[in-house]
């Protein structure tokens, strides 16, 4: 029992401390540019959307908690606190994608193909396909950021990320690979 807890409280200090748990070549590899960092939003409790889900009304929708804020403003201040170089950031029009890329850093496009294909998987090929040839084909010189769903990230990385979690990804001339993680 005292090693369970000892567990758990590592568990919930890496979900609750504001250092964000990452190699620091994965952050020197960002402050080179030309990555793109594909982010799963930060907490927003629960599983799916409700049956009567609008993406255009955030009323409608699963939205970050206040514990996801933070989570969010931390992901942001790590990035500054490094001067990692962002030129672009995607997210699906989700409000709690949307939320997590204004909080963690400013000014945001939605972008349809990082839409969550939860409900409806017969768009998740197209949806894939166009990622994947937006990330093989980022050049920078900044670095591109994604803000997505758990689905999305899985499907294009075959990688599950938790909420909050990034995964950086490298252009390479056959489309890209996996250079780390990142976890806030």
């Amino acid at each position: 029992m005292r090693r369970l807890g000892r567990v758990l409280v590592c568990v919930f200090g890496l979900l609750t401390v504001g250092d964000v748990q990452a190699d620091e070549a994965v952050w020197e590899l960002l402050g080179r540019g030309g990555q793109v960092v594909m982010v799963r939003y930060a907490l927003a409790p629960g599983v799916g959307d409700p049956a009567n889900f609008d993406p255009a009304d955030c009323s409608t929708q699963r939205n970050l908690n206040e514990a996801g804020r933070m989570q969010a403003r931390r992901m942001g201040d790590a990035f500054r606190n490094r001067n990692i170089p962002i030129d672009q950031v995607l997210s699906s029009v989700w409000c709690r994608c949307a939320e997590t890329a204004r909080l963690a850093f400013g000014d945001v496009t939605v972008w349809p193909a990082l839409n969550s294909f939860f409900r409806d998987r017969r768009t998740r090929g197209r949806q894939t396909d166009a990622v994947a040839t937006r990330v093989a084909g980022w050049t920078g010189p900044g670095n591109l950021v994604l803000v997505t769903h758990q689905i999305n990230v899985t499907a294009l990385t075959n990688r599950f990320v938790q909420s909050g979690e990034a995964v950086v990804l490298t252009p390479t001339p056959s489309g890209f690979q996996v250079a780390g993680r990142l976890l806030f």
